[in-house]
């Protein structure tokens, strides 16, 4: 049957992760917000545009061979539309630059410790420096009981 105890506890998982939970509060907010702004500017707006454009029945609106073109109530969209993006702006996006900022801050402050990787290759680069310089010693002193070089002895003290 499909709906088994594991599609049973996947969907469970998906319903209790945080980003399910955190996108039914971001709806029922903006549906919340919504109805504010839609109130704010159907009952101040709309009727503030009309008073502005002559007031009247008429305020806001004008016909032409019939057909009523309502200027007001665009107009008034308009600036509902700019006074909700001011809103989420400064009271969502700017707070929470901020906070994304200082946890970056917040981060950057301590040395970074390294990678394996790179810990790996400085001990490669060690290991290697090692081998060389060990291998040029060898070359370049004599070996242990071997006195080169002193007068009466090897190649270089023969007369």
């Amino acid at each position: 049957m499909w709906l088994d105890d594991q599609v049973i506890k996947g969907f469970k998982e998906f319903l209790l992760r945080g980003n399910v939970i955190d996108l039914a509060v971001a709806v029922v907010i903006g549906t919340a917000f919504t109805a504010v702004v839609t109130a704010f500017a159907n009952d101040f707006l709309t009727p503030l545009v009309g008073v502005i454009g002559g007031g009247g029945k008429l305020g806001g609106s004008f016909t032409v061979n019939g057909q009523v073109f309502r200027w007001g109530a665009f107009v008034s969209a308009v600036i509902t539309f700019v006074v909700t993006a001011a809103v989420v702006y400064f009271l969502v996006v700017l707070p929470m630059q901020a906070l994304f900022e200082r946890r970056r801050r917040g981060q950057d402050t301590g040395p970074t410790q390294p990678t394996q990787l790179e810990l790996l290759t400085e001990i490669r680069d060690l290991l290697a420096a090692g081998q060389r310089s060990s291998a040029h010693r060898d070359a370049t002193q004599p070996a242990p009981g071997h006195p080169v070089g002193t007068p009466g002895t090897g190649p270089a003290g023969h007369r």
